[in-house]
C-alpha cells in the first residue's frame, strides 16, 4: 500500500531515513527524524559509527511512533545518490527489517532530495528492491 503523509507520524514498526554514510542527521528527512524523534537517535547513530555508502544501519526511534529507524546510506555526507548506492542501501534496509522482525515499514523517496536522484528512477529502483526482498532474493 502506498500512503502519502508525514513520515515521522507513521505508526509502523520502522521508518527509513534517507541517510548519509556518516549517519549524521542533518536536514531533510533526517532532520525531521532528529527533531521529532529526539537526540537519542543521533546518539545511537554516533555510537554505531559510519557505514559504507550502499549499506544501512538500524537504531531505536526515540520519541517517534515507530519502533526503529533504518538509515539507508545511499550517499556520502554532501554527496549524491546513484542507482547502485540506492539499490544496495535498500537491499540492506530490507535485510535489517527482516532480521529485526519488522512487519510494517514507511519509506520516503530515498535520495531524491539533497542527494539529487530523479524521482521516477528512484521509484523504479525501490520497486525492484522491494520485489526482490518479497521474493526472498
Amino acid at each position: 500500500m502506498i500512503v502519502t503523509g508525514d513520515l515521522v507520524e507513521q505508526d509502523v514498526d520502522a521508518i527509513v531515513n534517507a541517510a548519509n554514510n556518516d549517519l549524521v542527521l542533518g536536514a531533510g528527512v533526517a532532520g525531521s527524524i532528529r527533531r521529532r524523534g529526539g537526540a537519542s537517535i543521533q546518539q545511537e547513530c554516533d555510537a554505531h559509527g559510519p557505514v559504507r555508502i550502499g549499506e544501512a544501519a538500524i537504531t531505536g526511534a526515540g520519541n517517534l511512533p515507530a519502533h526503529h529507524v533504518i538509515h539507508a546510506a545511499s550517499m556520502g555526507l554532501g554527496g549524491r545518490t546513484s542507482a547502485h548506492s540506492l539499490r544496495s542501501s535498500m537491499d540492506h534496509v530490507f535485510r535489517l527489517a527482516h532480521e529485526h522482525g519488522v512487519r510494517t515499514i514507511a519509506i520516503p523517496a530515498v535520495g531524491t532530495g539533497v542527494a539529487g536522484f530523479a524521482m521516477d528512477e528512484c521509484a523504479r529502483v525501490m520497486a525492484g528492491t522491494l520485489r526482490d526482498a518479497l521474493n526472498g532474493e
